[in-house]
């Protein structure tokens, strides 16, 4: 189940339009790579919590290195890593240099397994992370009421955009 939350948002490039509600999903948090191999021992994995940490462990260090030498990784099921570069523009291709290379990146492209998961997930809609915050303030002032208006970055409150 993934859970979502819905925040109004303005268009960058139409800044007069106004503001419509989008949805973000929510995460429940990170798992590190033993709390993955402690997920798939419970699973069945014919392979102890070590081992399977290990080999990820491994994995991590053989891909940077292939990936330095200019493979693309395939990683089954799940998709395809490589890298990419971001560079500044020279006047020629006489005077473009390697210090013209800016950034090395690493992208990942989906199999169609996990191309898009919409069909094959629930979703549970939870409060924002600012409005579960402020209730949980409330609650330990003894309030019976929060409030989560947005604050503009002077700490006034945000006006709502006329229709």
């Amino acid at each position: 189940m993934l859970d979502y939350s819905v925040a109004l948002l303005a268009n960058p490039a139409h800044e007069g339009d106004p503001k419509k509600a989008y949805a973000y999903l929510q995460s429940r948090g990170t798992l590190s790579i033993s709390e993955i191999a402690d997920h798939m021992v419970k699973h069945g994995c014919n392979y102890d919590r070590a081992d399977i940490v290990a080999i990820i462990t491994k994995l991590v260090s053989c891909i940077k290195e292939l990936m330095e030498d200019s493979y693309r990784i395939s990683l089954g099921d799940l998709g395809n890593l490589f890298l990419s570069c971001k560079s500044t523009g020279a006047t020629s291709l006489k005077a473009f240099t390697e210090n013209n290379i800016k950034e090395i990146n690493v992208n990942f492209s989906p199999s169609k397994q996990f191309e898009n998961l919409r069909s094959e997930v629930s979703l549970h809609k939870v409060p924002s992370r600012a409005a579960a915050q402020a209730a949980l303030e409330a609650q330990l002032e003894g309030l019976t009421t929060a409030d989560w208006t947005p604050k503009d970055n002077d700490g006034e409150e945000d006006e709502e955009p006329e229709p």
